[in-house]
């Protein structure tokens, strides 16, 4: 089989990127900050002046420990790719770049390490934190003599921006003394260096990524020079906000007319590719609440929510992202999402709800998280997909329906089509879980998304450690229980998702009033204090392109899992590539009779189709006009007509994520002959 031109195109890039000159060593602007005491921390600093402060903070990384089936999940991924993609793995294995090897020196190592380090500490695997620290550790000491620092293939500034994360989380979790004065050192060799040696295209586009590190290190140093260095990158950076404000990418992306609008053979590597990208576009939901901790602005703390609505507007998907595969794809819900945009959506999306304080981001990271995530891997998580799609009626190796992605592309494997999913879907659970709860700036806390959790913090002086016990999103009770060492008052906010218009709210068996957004509860919380919500969570038809029908409740959506033929296509090394065949019909159209709902237990593999935990049954009947051509399934007919001689029948939904092959997006049926 023949590469795709234009990944052909991208991995050429990379090598080159590999074999740049090295920049000429800078002196330092500015004396590193004194080293932290060794230990973790038990609280976040809020951003200092001259920074705005936000209403939430993240808790430092460790605070939250995953519980329930939450940690089941973690497990899978830890027994799977997740902890074993260095034993199978080249890029990531022991020949990296990122080791100190002569292998892969880009992306990829700070990608697995940026997933990696988290959950190790959250599974508490000493197996797991020495494949980390054995990364940390290297990059600790690569530095070039000027403050430069990691593999010297390459001087891209890129790379290291999800290296700084990776220090980050590890400063936090650890206490290690060598991190700040590591970081600042960096950061005063690059405010020197990047006059003359700008940001360029990923790095050019994803800036805010690194504004996120200087900004944390600022909140423990208070070196105004983070400031002039936070201040350059936005210069150099993309206008992701000037973009979105008169939006200009309304379509499909047509990989012909993006080829001719591009100066050169790759189009990665333009302005008019990188702008359409999907994952420039995930990360770049970042970008305006972040500048917004520099300037103030309420335009700045506003953007995101027009971002987000342009992106519904033209490439929305019923699973809560936007379609690119590899670039905006339009709304059709047969094409495809990047395994790299959710995990990236997810993280900008946890940021943006800490800084912005809107509820409604948080109702969207559920949607998220709870369906497209899973819904791209094997139950094992031994493999994954770089495409997902909400029509997904066959995986294989087809050109159609993408974009400018390759055949590979919705195949379950190791590296399908191309292998930066494969390093990045690491940080997905293990960063869900440390944005579980979040502190509040009147020095309380907050409930942001819901999973079953412990936490262990330090509250106006007291250490408190709360329990959250629940089977959200599958059910919709949630049971938190306080543990303060001593009685402490304060604050605490429960996130209210916008889809649950009858809550209910108890403490002690006390009822509260519930308020839209989030509900605040202040009082003096002693040891063994219950809070007990209950949400209310209908089935909701959700209308889409062409008049189809979805269905949601609560943060889960539903498909019509088609039945799945699983084809070995080659073998990785402790993984395969398969193809998947649909065994099953699965065109049908949807009745008006309302669907019923069944309850199940939440199985050892919490998203597995053969244990599914809340099942719909709703009614159709099969629309022969709607077919798949080349795998793909064709666009939904906006008039379906159903087969005359057959009769509805029953269908059984199941989450979005535990169907690997599925229908998403329905024709309507209407008509006389349909039940009212």
């Amino acid at each position: 089989m023949q590469d795709d031109p234009v990944s052909l195109g991208r991995r050429h890039w990379l090598r080159a990127a590999a074999a740049g000159s090295v920049a000429a060593s800078l002196p330092l602007g500015a004396a590193a900050a004194d080293a932290p005491p060794a230990g973790p921390a038990l609280t976040t600093p809020f951003p200092a002046a001259p920074l705005a402060k936000p209403p939430f903070q993240l808790l430092p990384t460790g605070t939250i420990t995953p519980s329930g089936w939450l940690r089941r999940q973690l497990e899978i991924q830890a027994a799977g790719l997740g902890g074993h993609l260095d034993e199978t793995w080249p890029d990531v294995g022991p020949d990296s770049g990122w080791l100190g090897g002569k292998g892969e020196s880009w992306e990829r190592g700070p990608y697995f390490v940026d997933g990696l380090l988290p959950m190790a500490w959250q599974l508490d695997s000493p197996a797991l934190k020495a494949k980390a620290q054995r990364f940390i550790d290297w990059t600790l000491q690569s530095d070039w003599g000027d403050g430069m620092f990691g593999p010297r293939g390459n001087d891209d500034w890129w790379p290291r921006m999800v290296m700084l994360k990776v220090l980050t989380q590890y400063q936090e979790l650890t206490g290690d003394p060598r991190v700040v004065p590591f970081m600042t050192r960096y950061f005063h060799h690059q405010l020197q260096a990047m006059p003359t040696r700008p940001l360029r295209d990923w790095g050019r586009m994803r800036w805010q990524d690194e504004v996120v590190c200087v900004l944390w290190l600022h909140a423990r140093t208070h070196d105004p020079k983070l400031i002039e260095l936070a201040q350059l990158l936005k210069a150099q950076g993309y206008d992701w906000q000037g973009m979105f404000a008169d939006f200009p990418f309304k379509e499909k992306v047509d990989p012909a007319k993006l080829k001719a609008q591009a100066n050169g053979d790759d189009v990665f590597m333009e302005d008019i590719g990188l702008q359409v990208h999907g994952v420039n576009n995930a990360q770049a939901l970042k970008a305006s609440p972040v500048w917004s901790l520099v300037s103030g602005k309420a335009a700045d703390r506003d953007a995101i929510a027009h971002q987000l609505a342009m992106l519904d507007r033209y490439h929305g998907q019923p699973n809560g992202m936007f379609s690119a595969d590899e670039h905006l794809a339009g709304l059709e819900p047969a094409q495809g999402v990047e395994l790299c945009a959710v995990v990236e959506a997810m993280y900008s999306l946890e940021l943006a709800l800490a800084i912005i304080g809107d509820a409604a981001l948080g109702d969207r990271l559920e949607r998220i998280a709870f369906n497209a995530l899973p819904g791209t891997f094997t139950d094992d998580m031994w493999a994954h997909q770089y495409d997902q799609q909400p029509n997904q009626v066959e995986c294989s190796l087809h050109r159609k329906p993408w974009t400018t992605n390759g055949p590979e592309s919705n195949l379950f494997g190791l590296d399908p089509h191309f292998g930066c999913c494969t390093a990045n879907f690491h940080q997905g659970w293990p960063k869900l879980n440390n944005a579980l709860w979040m502190a509040s700036d009147d020095d309380g806390l907050a409930a942001m998304v819901y999973a079953p959790c412990r936490v262990r913090t330090q509250v106006r002086g007291v250490a408190v450690e709360l329990e959250q016990v629940t089977d959200y999103p599958f059910r919709q009770q949630v049971r938190i229980v306080l543990r303060p060492a001593r009685a402490v008052e304060f604050p605490l906010r429960l996130r209210i998702p916008a889809w649950s218009r009858g809550t209910t709210l108890r403490v002690n068996g006390a009822a509260i009033k519930v308020t839209a957004g989030f509900t605040t509860i202040t009082r003096t919380w002693q040891a063994g204090d219950v809070i007990e919500l209950t949400f209310d969570a209908q089935v909701v038809a959700e209308a889409g392109l062409h008049g189809a029908v979805s269905f949601s409740r609560g943060a889960l959506l539903f498909s019509l899992p088609v039945g799945e033929a699983w084809v070995p296509w080659r073998k990785r090394g402790l993984t395969t590539d398969w193809q998947v065949y649909p065994t099953t019909r699965w065109n049908y159209g949807i009745t008006a009779k309302p669907p019923q709902v069944s309850e199940h237990p939440v199985g050892p593999m919490p998203f597995a189709a053969q244990s599914a935990a809340v099942r719909l049954t709703v009614e159709g009947r099969p629309v022969p006009a709607w077919y798949a051509l080349e795998g793909a399934a064709e666009p939904i007919p906006a008039k379906p007509q159903a087969a005359s001689d057959e009769p509805a029948v029953p269908l059984t939904l199941i989450p979005y994520a535990a169907a690997k092959l599925r229908v998403t997006a329905f024709p309507r049926l209407h008509g006389d002959k349909e039940p009212a």
